[in-house]
């Protein structure tokens, strides 16, 4: 049985992003074993992952000595590593520990010296999406073509693996008939474009008004910072639950609403790759353009404002007109077009 490892020590969406390479690898080797080498806040999401076997913990990685690191490697007996996210200190480990195939891009000088496969990629320039660009390095393999997008999004695929607590269960279960638990998550964490607080609070009055339930998430840091809002639009929501969730109950929580309204962020692409209502705001600007980042899933889907380019937000990302230029009652009227939708059987 091969053992593949797939390195990628970024952020919670550039992972699910990954996933269709762990997914491409269980259908093409259904007897590989596939072990992803992440940050320790994306453990949730490997274990949540039907085509991840195994997690191995870069942050904890870190703290041993490069002897201690090489052996760790070594104990994964990988037979081939996949540089996701290009990382220099792992792909002299890779390379220490012997890991027969290492695959990484041209484009790095560190893995002319470290990889025994080279893979021409540059994604600056790339009409291509994240997912299909992380699954182009396995063209060693034997991946090729490039597969639309349509195919790549069925291996963008999460399952929740823990409960809810008991009073989350039961406010859920209160919805009526017709109506929609749509989750909105404001903050981006530097990761996006933002669209404001001030689009935001008009969506969650607007969403009440048409009889829907509002609930917001976010880290404790940002309910911090949320706070006068928060307190602004309390009678719009069903409850706040920034800083009150792990990233396992966020996972579950997404899993148990119908949707989820957010910029470019981790949660939107957790809540596309769990099937559920998932809509992205996003500027025009490349490389944050939804051509590149868009959620992948059953129900995912985006809005941009038509635009060739923002270019002139470059200068001043906050102060982005064209993600502003997004109106809350357009987005209003993409949630309408949702459907209720089951909750998934781990969550409750």
């Amino acid at each position: 049985m091969k053992t593949f490892l797939i390195s990628r020590t970024d952020a919670i969406g550039d992972v699910v992003l990954t996933l269709p390479v762990a997914g491409w690898l269980k259908q093409t080797f259904p007897e590989c074993r596939v072990v992803l080498l992440g940050r320790t806040y994306t453990l949730p999401v490997a274990d949540a992952c039907p085509w991840v076997d195994a997690f191995l913990n870069f942050d904890e990685l870190l703290t041993l000595s490069v002897a201690e690191q090489v052996q760790q490697l070594r104990q994964v007996q990988a037979d081939l590593v996949v540089h996701v996210f290009p990382n220099k200190t792992i792909a002299r480990l890779a390379r220490l520990a012997n890991i027969p195939v290492r695959i990484g891009t041209r484009n790095r000088w560190f893995h002319w010296l470290t990889c025994t496969k080279l893979v021409a990629l540059s994604r600056r320039n790339s009409v291509l999406h994240e997912a299909q660009l992380n699954l182009h390095l396995l063209t060693p393999l034997g991946y090729f073509p490039d597969l639309p997008l349509s195919r790549v999004g069925e291996w963008v695929r999460l399952q929740p693996q823990v409960a809810l607590p008991e009073p989350i269960q039961k406010s859920l279960r209160e919805r009526r008939p017709g109506q929609l638990n749509v989750i909105l998550h404001p903050r981006s964490r530097g990761s996006a474009r933002e669209w404001g607080l001030p689009h935001f609070g008009e969506l969650a009055r607007l969403l009440h008004a048409a009889g829907h339930r509002v609930w917001v998430t976010g880290t404790a840091a940002e309910g911090a910072e949320l706070a006068d809002w928060l307190q602004e639009h309390q009678s719009y929501l069903a409850a706040d639950l920034t800083g009150q969730l792990s990233l396992p109950q966020l996972i579950a929580f997404i899993a148990a609403a119908d949707g989820l309204v957010a910029g470019s962020t981790g949660p939107l692409h957790l809540a596309a790759a769990l099937g559920r209502h998932a809509l992205g705001l996003y500027p025009p600007i490349r490389p944050m353009h939804p051509s590149r980042w868009a959620p992948l899933g059953p129900h995912a889907g985006y809005m941009v404002f038509n635009r060739p380019d923002c270019s002139d937000c470059r200068s001043q990302p906050a102060a982005c007109t064209c993600i502003k230029a997004l109106l809350p009652m357009q987005a209003l009227e993409r949630v309408a077009d949702w459907q209720p939708l089951p909750i998934a059987d781990k969550v409750l």
